[in-house]
């Protein structure tokens, strides 16, 4: 299959859009357990793993979590399961998940169609330091 680490959860993440590279910012600080790791939707790696989940990119095109050999998540379903992995603070973020499904994914749909209006856009994707490389896997 693809060559990515099966013990970490990989958050596939728009790397154009300023408010997905600052979500990133933010987990990469807030991730003290080494949970994560990251690549972006329009890279290579990105889409391979998109298309081996044989995921619709017409449903979603910011976020998605996958847990290689266990699952994947998209829209509110990811973002919520990142909130519980980073624990602390952003846990009680976890607490949206008593929320119907289709509701928090409708509130998501609403940021994301907006996202590059609100936030902007770059014309390329992330570039990591040295010291974040480990980080990315593309």
């Amino acid at each position: 299959m693809l060559n990515i680490p099966k013990d970490k959860k990989i958050i596939i993440f728009d790397g154009v859009c300023n408010l997905c590279d600052s979500a990133v910012q933010m987990i990469i600080k807030h991730d003290t357990k080494d949970v994560f790791r990251f690549v972006a939707l329009q890279s290579d790696l990105g889409q391979k793993i998109i298309k081996h989940l044989g995921i619709d990119t017409s449903k979603t095109d910011s976020i998605i979590l996958y847990q290689p050999g266990f699952a994947y998540y998209y829209k509110s379903e990811a973002v919520l399961e990142i909130a519980k992995d980073l624990g602390g603070i952003f846990y009680f973020g976890a607490l949206f998940s008593i929320v119907p499904t289709s509701l928090n994914n409708h509130i998501y749909d609403y940021i994301a169609k907006n996202r590059y209006k609100w936030y902007g856009k770059k014309e390329t994707c992330l570039i990591p330091t040295k010291e974040l490389q480990a980080k990315f896997l593309e």
